[in-house]
Formats: C-alpha cells, structure tokens, sequence
C-alpha cells in the first residue's frame, strides 16, 4: 500500500479509536515527533515510515509551488505543513 492509502486507513481507524487517536496527538507533542508518530503507527500495522510521510509532504508543497506560474521559490505562508494538518485532523475528531 502507499502512504496514501495508509494515512486514509490510519485516519478512519483513528476515528474510531479514541486511544490510537491520543497516542498519535501525544506523539505529536514529543521531542522528534514525526518519528514519535511513524513509531506508534508501525506498531499498529500501519506502514507510515518517516522518510515516506516526509516525502509526502515535500511532494505536496513542491506541486504547490509548481502550480504557481513560473514556479514559486518559497512556500507561501499559510501553505501548512502536512504532518501539522494530519494532527490538526486527528485533533479535530475529538472534539
């Protein structure tokens, strides 16, 4: 499966399992977090690894910047970081 795939799984799981949900919250308050989150995710059968989830999001801020005419030499403010919106979704579940 592609992290794709895996984060969709992860996320639909996650709202349905309010202790996978905190555990990847508190992971996302640690020291290195990204690693923190792919950690908890393997361990539950989720194949997130670090380099892929970082991948993934240097992939969507690159297409980002690409769509911009000419190409764009700095992200633009207010273009979030992915794993902060992954975080930001599983927080949002909570509530």
């Amino acid at each position: 499966m592609g992290i794709i795939n895996e984060l969709e799984r992860l996320m639909a799981d996650a709202k349905n399992n309010v202790n996978l949900r905190n555990s990847l919250i508190a992971a996302s308050r640690q020291d290195d977090p990204m690693k923190k989150f792919c950690d908890i995710c393997l361990s539950n059968g989720y194949e997130i690894y670090l380099g892929e989830l970082f991948a993934y999001g240097q992939d969507m801020s690159d297409s980002k910047l690409r769509s911009v005419n000419g190409g764009g030499v700095n992200a633009i403010e207010g273009w979030d970081d992915t794993f902060i919106l992954i975080v930001t979704q599983l927080e949002n579940m909570a509530e």
